[in-house]
């Protein structure tokens, strides 16, 4: 059988190792000093567009995520990828030429990495980032009368299926595929200066599954307000159609006991926020002091976020 890590490696036994193994985070920190610690994640997937320009875009800025979730700056990537051996090379060259690209735009220099033969596609980074080890944002942390903030909207697995099926027009397409491109740089750093209790990035397990992360991490419950929450162009439509992935079903099935809904609002709706996302916005926790300046310097810097619910003392996660 299968051991646990932490069957096998104890926290106390690694004083250096702040986040890893006790509780799950986004990524690894070790501390190297007093001021700087080392912050380390790895992530890839299969392909989630035709384009393989975008989708080496999209992988990149996905893993390079959980550094910016953590509080980090990310400095150092190496390439994982698989490759179909008849794949031709302008294809292959397309995807690394855009991750490299992605990763220099957030400072990043790619030195590396390795390549092996697959059936299909799959592409993603290891990636290294400096954080202050006194200002690491991990998933706990909140506290009752907290705020809750997303830096990007909702929808990215409908959206993706609805492109495989072709179910989507190019141009409503595109904006959603300049979203998974889009760096969480700039949102993460101004949680770090605005002193956030805790953040996560959006990814596979959706809002609703990682929400409950962050509360469980915490002790706390969060309600989270439907009308607030941001989302893609034609997703709601494309959910009243029932174009959601199958990971969407896994994700109600996992995490659905732990949330309740109103009456009023539709399975589609629903099952909506179990929808896993790709490249996804911060959800960042916040007090409520904290959370106005952030939405101020927010506003005059022209940087997306969305004021999304707060945090309760039950724990659940209450929809309205």
């Amino acid at each position: 059988m299968l051991q646990p890590l932490q069957n096998i490696f104890h926290g106390q036994d690694y004083p250096d190792l702040i986040a890893g193994l006790d509780h799950p985070d986004d990524a690894a920190v070790w501390k190297v000093s007093e001021n700087r610690s080392l912050v380390v994640t790895t992530d890839f997937f299969t392909p989630v567009v035709d384009d393989p320009y975008d989708y080496g875009a999209i992988a990149a800025a996905n893993s390079l995520s959980d550094i910016y979730a953590m509080g980090g700056e990310p400095f150092l990537a190496l390439n994982i990828a698989a490759f179909p051996p008849g794949l031709p090379h302008e294809i292959a060259a397309r995807i690394l030429q855009a991750g490299a690209e992605k990763a220099k735009e957030a400072g990043v220099v790619i030195a590396g990495g390795h390549t092996i033969q697959d059936n299909e596609p799959k592409y993603g980074l290891v990636a290294l980032g400096w954080v202050d080890p006194n200002r690491v944002l991990s998933k706990g942390g909140l506290v009752h009368g907290d705020v809750l903030y997303l830096t990007k909207p909702l929808g990215t697995g409908v959206i993706t299926s609805a492109i495989k099926g072709d179910l989507i027009e190019e141009s409503s397409a595109a904006i959603v595929i300049d979203w998974m491109k889009k760096l969480n740089r700039e949102a993460a750093q101004l949680a770090v200066s605005n002193r956030a209790k805790a953040a996560t990035d959006i990814t596979g397990f959706s809002l609703l599954g990682h929400a409950w992360e962050m509360a469980r991490s915490s002790g706390v419950g969060m309600k989270i307000y439907f009308d607030q929450l941001p989302f893609h162009p034609k997703v709601i439509e494309l959910a009243e159609e029932w174009c959601f992935p199958g990971g969407a079903f896994d994700n109600v099935e996992y995490f659905g006991s732990h949330v309740e809904f109103p009456e009023m609002l539709t399975q589609d709706k629903q099952i909506l926020l179990f929808d896993p996302q790709t490249s996804g916005g911060l959800l960042i926790g916040l007090d409520a002091e904290a959370g106005m300046r952030f939405e101020a310097m927010a506003r005059d810097g022209n940087i997306p976020v969305w004021k999304i619910g707060e945090v309760v003392s039950a724990e659940k996660i209450f929809i309205e």
